[in-house]
């Protein structure tokens, strides 16, 4: 019996990774051999995307063949924009998926903790009270545990010398995660899961750059800026490919060149004399029972035929074999069978020029509605494989057929999704969160980049003689006729999503607004009626509720009239449908940028409701566009007259029947052309109009383009990022705090995030400044709101993020804009 048991088990194993086709040349082919004649990983811990070292990622996983993951803590949420309007989790899922594409170029993995990027932080202490340290630490040693790295190493010191406080604190928990990893008094409740895991060293990668240089001449030194001829790049343009993914922040970098130098401190760990990995065996001789796995695969690579790669696929499926044949009872070898499994059978379908695919004829799918679904599955060189069987999300079908060399097989076949399958939002964004942590279900997601295909095919094949499961999951591609052929994920929908065209209604008084409402189908056939709820002291209309929907994409326009009572609280109006009996109360937020997967977010229907004492003067309202922001449809909420002035506009417009122009955040950063324009703006100021210039930033990434305001003032890196700090009005009896709203301190409380970014620094005497703040234990700055007379007008820079702020319908931000505009003329 246990010969048999022993027969069985080698010839036929079962493999459950849900992954698209792998597809590799000879000269990754033989990369890929390399590497799995390698032992030994190396994890990168930094605070946000961006924060990484591609160069070193891209050298320790492509030149060295370690298994390489960057950890970084955030997703990088409350970070700048430089490709939309996006913010917050919607801007954190865009830089997410730029990591992954960041990671697809250098060949490491990526892993997140569920810590929320705030915003910029000045010190690590603010930084832990929002993150609850405890939970993000415990966070850190799960995935350490989980990875299982030789070597540690951190993009910035605990010491300060990095600047934002993100940066320190993920220097600090990566310190106290390398000892609590390795202690099993520490998170005791992870090792039902994971195993304690003691890192060998913790280094510090040093730097020179920013104008602070943390390099030594005794620090461990490491040329990273070599070339690669199976790749036919060095490291250091490899790196400029990996960073350029990173375009919300327009951190498109030149390619590098020749020798580059990395910097190395030890911080705790053994000793790190003779390099990086002193003392850490990386070859199969680590564990006793796997030594003769590196003759097996060095016999591999020395058979290697770059034109015929099919001859080795016998020799990688009896190293698969010996791999499955390794004693699980050692974690750290239960690991590595783990890890070189995969990639062994991966190596065996790139040289079997074995490719399978599962694809939709939709992009979306609603649970308990068919699927129609195309299965493909083509051998294109010689080795003998067999397709055995097909297992799809319902049933299975059995085919036990020879493939042919180069010939494309296709089944189309019909699949009911579940009812119960779960809608595919981002797992970290499914519920509901604070400012501070993603609140997430499954603790076993934790360090998931992003979600695990649930809708999957599995087909059951056999290579040399040895059967395999493949696991594919069901995507959809179309052919675009401009982009070619484009994959994008399976969506799990709602039959209908009901978004609202505000995000946050403002009211000034007792008198009604409305609102539209848009129901949009995610099938064909879909009726229902939309629902409607808001607060006591508020009253909503709706004079129709039913829709019908043909088509798929059809939508249904609905208005609502929404009144408060005399000094209503603030509220919420919630907004669903019910379709066939069942209530879904869900909105969905698209996001289409042609370098990354197309995106979208799933989000509870509703509209903020906000009463607020509000006066104005003056209705027109110019508004240049900048990187991005939703302040002119703010301003339009509150009744302005606002025109979106367009180069054109501005070039052939008479600007003085407007009352007010404002320029967009980074305006000047953006909008080359402003330079032009600058006279006429000027002129505009002179003849009695205020000009509002949101800030701008003045750096490599973010130059001014164009002259600002009619004196010169320049623009610091200076901001204050507790949101709650004190604001102390400088001139109280200034109309900016007087007309046609009184502004007091209350008008600062409710605000968001930050306070104001890039404040101005330096400035001609005929500015005035306005207001002073601070963050805790620092000195006071009087730069984010300055103003000056220029004729009969006024000109204002402010840092204050009132493109925060207006979104998220914060009063006193409203307030204070509106007395902005409405300065009076100057006799």
């Amino acid at each position: 019996m246990q010969r048999l048991f022993l027969l069985l088990f080698l010839t036929s194993t079962f493999i459950s990774s849900a992954q698209n086709s792998v597809q590799m040349n000879s000269s990754e082919i033989l990369l890929h051999l390399q590497k799995l004649n390698t032992i030994g990983s190396v994890l990168y811990i930094a605070a946000h995307p961006d924060d990484e070292n591609t160069r070193l990622l891209g050298y320790m996983a492509r030149e060295k063949k370690l298994r390489t993951g960057y950890l970084s803590l955030t997703r990088g949420d409350g970070g700048q924009n430089l490709v939309g309007k996006e913010q917050g989790d919607a801007l954190g899922l865009i830089r997410t998926q730029e990591l992954l594409a960041a990671r697809k170029v250098d060949g490491a993995e990526q892993m997140f903790t569920n810590a929320i990027d705030f915003g910029y932080s000045k010190n690590p202490e603010e930084t832990f009270s929002i993150w609850h340290k405890g939970n993000t630490l415990a966070e850190v040693v799960r995935i350490i545990r989980k990875f299982k790295p030789d070597v540690i190493i951190c993009r910035f010191p605990t010491t300060g010398e990095g600047g934002h406080g993100h940066h320190t604190a993920s220097a600090i928990l990566a310190l106290e995660a390398f000892d609590a990893a390795a202690d099993p008094n520490e998170f005791p409740e992870q090792l039902k899961e994971v195993n304690i895991w003691k890192t060998k060293r913790i280094l510090w990668n040093t730097f020179n750059f920013g104008g602070t240089n943390t390099t030594a001449p005794n620090q461990i030194k490491l040329d990273v800026g070599i070339y690669n001829p199976l790749l036919g790049k060095s490291y250091g343009e490899i790196a400029s490919e990996s960073r350029s993914m990173h375009k919300s922040q327009g951190f498109g970098s030149a390619k590098g060149r020749g020798s580059s130098i990395e910097y190395f401190k030890l911080l705790k760990g053994d000793s790190a004399q003779n390099g990086l990995f002193t003392g850490i065996d990386n070859t199969w001789n680590r564990f006793p029972a796997t030594a003769h796995l590196e003759k097996l695969i060095n016999d591999c690579i020395k058979k290697f035929d770059a034109v015929s790669p099919q001859n080795m696929v016998p020799d990688l499926v009896n190293i698969y074999k010996q791999l499955q044949q390794l004693d699980e009872n050692d974690p750290d070898l239960a690991y590595w069978k783990k890890q070189k499994s995969k990639e062994a059978l991966d190596l065996i379908l790139a040289c079997a020029g074995l490719w399978m695919e599962a694809y939709n004829n939709d992009f979306t799918v609603i649970p308990g509605n068919n699927m129609n679904l195309s299965v493909q599955i083509i051998k294109r060189n010689n080795t003998e494989a067999k397709l055995l069987s097909v297992k799809y999300p319902g049933s299975d079908t059995t085919t036990n057929m020879s493939l042919k060399t180069n010939e494309l097989y296709t089944f189309k076949r019909s699949e009911k999704l579940p009812v119960s399958a779960l809608f595919s939002d981002p797992y970290w964004l499914a519920l509901k969160h604070g400012v501070n942590r993603f609140t997430i279900s499954n603790r076993l997601l934790i360090g998931t980049p992003e979600n695990v295909p649930d809708t999957k095919v599995v087909f059951e094949v056999e290579i040399s003689g040895f059967k395999f499961e493949l696991v594919r999951p069901v995507v959809y591609k179309y052919t675009d006729p401009v982009k070619g052929e484009v994959y994008r994920p399976l969506e799990i929908l709602p039959p209908a999503t009901i978004n609202s065209a505000e995000k946050v209604l403002m009211f000034t008084g007792t008198s009604p607004k409305s609102i539209q409402l848009i129901v949009k189908s995610s099938a064909a056939n879909i009726s229902g009626n939309v629902e409607l709820k808001v607060p006591e002291g508020w009253k909503v209309e709706l004079k129709e509720t039913e829709f019908k929907l043909l088509n798929k994409g059809d939508e249904a326009v609905f208005e609502a009239t929404v009144t408060p009572v005399k000094n209503a609280s603030d509220g919420k109006l919630n907004a669903s449908v019910n379709v066939g009996g069942t209530t879904y109360n869900k909105s969905i937020k698209r996001i289409e940028y042609d370098h990354i997967p197309y995106q979208f977010i799933l989000s509870d229907a509703e509209t903020g409701l906000v009463n607020v004492d509000l006066k104005k003067s003056g209705n027109k309202i110019g508004y240049v566009p900048g990187a991005g922001d939703d302040v002119a449809a703010c301003l339009k909420q509150i009744g302005y007259d606002v025109t979106i002035l367009t180069d054109d506009l501005l070039s052939n417009e008479n600007l003085s029947k407007y009352n007010a122009i404002v320029t967009g955040v980074r305006a000047y950063n953006t909008t080359e052309r402003l330079q032009v324009h600058y006279t006429k703006l000027m002129e505009y100021v002179k003849n009695g109009g205020n000009l509002i210039v949101q800030y701008n930033t003045n750096n490599r990434i973010g130059p001014v383009l164009a002259k600002i305001g009619p004196y010169p003032f320049t623009i610091s890196r200076d901001r204050v990022t507790d949101e709650k700090a004190e604001v102390k009005i400088l001139k109280p009896d200034h109309a900016a705090f007087n007309s046609p709203n009184k502004i007091t301190a209350k008008d600062f409380e409710g605000w968001v995030q930050e306070r104001g970014i890039y404040f101005s620094g330096e400035m001609d005497k005929n500015y005035e400044t306005l207001i002073s703040m601070n963050d805790p234990g620092e000195k006071a700055s009087e730069g984010s709101l300055i103003v000056t007379k220029h004729g009969k007008g006024n000109f204002v820079y402010t840092g204050l993020v009132f493109f925060r702020e207006l979104p998220a319908g914060v009063p006193g931000a409203y307030r204070l804009l509106v007395n902005l505009l409405s300065l009076p003329k100057n006799k």
